[in-house]
């Protein structure tokens, strides 16, 4: 006999653990499926072990500007504590913290691989091979999130290529890497890699790094990638990969070949919905799932069928899940909710040296929305604020205007700390403010903050 649930959720990452909670908080009942690690990909192979990976750099980074600790600086980066402290932020692989806080809400989790097999039923294939059956009395969620995209590159799959789980956690820093992809997870492991001691080389098929963000954040990451030895190829492409013993080779588009002990393949992501029984109610296996603004899917009748965090495609961001997770829970409780932050002011974060964060529109999605766009640009280093920073503060701020509603609708900063500025932007953007009531909203000085100030004079306010 079927164990019913009023919410049954597929997936324990922190979208399906946010969704549990809050259906909980309400009263409901829920059942959360997993075959993995709960906590999910951020947890354990993707945000909390990478910072710690990136966290040194950024540290001696800090201090390396100030002129008066410069000399006080006489080795570099412990790298097998820094391995350590990584362990630590991935809970050494162990997910008992998580699977507490899900029995702390009174949650209960059942081990193993889920699949729909029809309106509101859900089979759980456990470790040992047992079937159980779960039926949910309101609604079916979908948290699987999304895995590694691997390329159709001739030779690529036979040679033993890592993706962003085994970069993320292996124990031994690789002697040479090549990274396939200049998105957020090429850039931060190139760095992230190059300061433990690996020689890196990143191939980026676009003409820059960073490609959907603002042209100018992934230039001065490539600067300072190659200020400090890190090999970027962009505008190329790889047409081929071999492995003969302990050395990897890619050919690129040109005929050039780059040379590594692993190559890292981090060119997008898939949905993980192979084998979730997606076909058994009329969608299509190994795709992303189709939403509306109550996170419903689409295309499914009765509207007991959600899908939340990655596997929608909506926002690929952790913070974006955990939004989604809350407005899915909320709707399931009989609210009147819809999401809509993730399609207006969705904030991201990379964590190279300089960060860049953005939230909104870029320039060229405001102007392809039709959007009568202004642009102002201004140097991140050109404040008091900035200044007491240190020397050398390379980078910029970009604010996208949308002149008709004189409202912001994007903005881009690159810069160190850039990512904990970027909330007032995504606010000002959400709260629609205007800019002439942004102009009472006045920066503390000094503060890198104070690009505010020259944001708005520069705009004529």
């Amino acid at each position: 006999m079927a164990e019913e649930f009023d919410v049954v959720v597929i997936g324990g990452g922190p979208a399906g653990e946010n969704v549990a909670g809050r259906v909980r908080a309400g009263g409901l009942t829920a059942a959360v499926v997993e075959s993995e690690l709960v906590g999910g990909e951020c947890s354990y192979w993707a945000c909390m072990p990478s910072k710690a990976l990136l966290r040194p750099q950024e540290a001696l980074s800090v201090a390396q500007r100030v002129p008066s600790l410069r000399g006080a600086i006489t080795g570099g980066i412990d790298v097998e504590r820094a391995l350590r402290a990584r362990n630590a932020f991935a809970s050494n692989w162990n997910d008992e913290g998580q699977v507490q806080w899900l029995a702390s809400v009174d949650a209960t989790l059942v081990r193993g691989h889920g699949r729909i097999t029809g309106e509101r039923t859900v089979s759980v294939t456990g470790p040992d091979g047992e079937v159980q059956e779960l039926t949910a009395r309101k609604a079916v969620v979908v948290a699987t999130g999304t895995g590694a995209a691997m390329p159709p590159i001739e030779g690529l799959a036979d040679s033993e290529p890592w993706d962003s789980r085994k970069i993320v956690s292996t124990q031994e820093v690789p002697e040479r890497l090549i990274i396939l992809g200049g998105g957020v997870i090429g850039v931060e492991m190139a760095q992230a890699w190059r300061s433990l001691g690996s020689e890196v080389t990143i191939v980026e098929l676009q003409d820059r790094l960073l490609p959907v963000e603002e042209p100018a954040a992934g230039e001065f990451v490539a600067k300072a990638f190659e200020a400090r030895g890190i090999d970027v190829r962009t505008g190329q492409g790889v047409t081929k990969v071999s492995r003969e013993g302990g050395t990897v080779t890619a050919t690129l588009a040109d005929g050039s070949t780059v040379e590594g002990t692993e190559i890292v393949v981090a060119v997008g992501r898939a949905a993980n919905t192979r084998d979730i029984g997606l076909d058994s109610v009329g969608l299509t296996p190994g795709r992303y799932i189709d939403v509306d603004d109550t996170l419903v899917a689409t295309g499914v009748p009765g509207g007991w069928l959600y899908a939340i965090g990655d596997v929608n495609r909506r926002s690929l961001l952790t913070h974006m899940g955990k939004y989604q997770a809350r407005i899915a829970g909320d709707h399931i409780l009989g609210l009147d909710v819809t999401s809509w932050g993730d399609n207006v002011g969705s904030p991201r974060v990379v964590f190279t040296d300089p960060q860049v964060a953005a939230t909104g529109l870029t320039e060229q999605q405001a102007r392809e929305k039709g959007l009568n766009v202004r642009v102002v640009t201004y140097p991140y280093g050109a404040s008091g604020g900035a200044a007491a920073m240190g020397e050398g503060i390379d980078g910029e701020c970009k604010w996208v205007v949308d002149e008709d509603r004189r409202t912001l609708v994007g903005a881009t900063f690159v810069g160190p700390g850039a990512g904990e500025l970027i909330h007032a932007a995504t606010i000002a953007i959400v709260g629609e403010v205007t800019l002439d009531r942004l102009w009472h909203a006045v920066p503390s000085f000094p503060t890198v903050s104070e690009f505010w100030l020259r944001f708005l004079e520069i705009y004529g306010l």
